[in-house]
């Protein structure tokens, strides 16, 4: 592995609440006027009139409710990990 893939992982796994909260995300719901609000009512009306289970918006705003799983920090771990990887990969000549 190289040097990367600790500090990608830490980075990532670190700024997902603050990054949730950014877009509206909160731990008592969906806050007005921001781009989770925008989100949500986009996913309601696709789908009928209500958020489905599972669902992005659903998932994000369970994330940011009852914090991160051990199974969502690795997978946010290793999408760090490897999005550090590609961003310090030198570019395509």
């Amino acid at each position: 592995m190289g040097k990367e893939s600790g500090w990608g992982s830490a980075v990532t796994v670190g700024t997902v609440p603050v990054e949730l909260g950014a877009m509206g995300f909160t731990s008592v719901g969906i806050a007005a006027s921001s781009i989770a609000a925008k989100m949500t009512s986009t996913a309601a009306i696709a789908n009928g009139g209500g958020v489905a289970a599972g669902s992005l918006v659903a998932t994000l705003q369970s994330v940011e409710a009852a914090g991160l799983s051990v199974t969502s920090k690795v997978i946010l771990g290793s999408a760090g990990t490897a999005l550090g990887a590609w961003l310090g990969s030198p570019p395509p000549s």
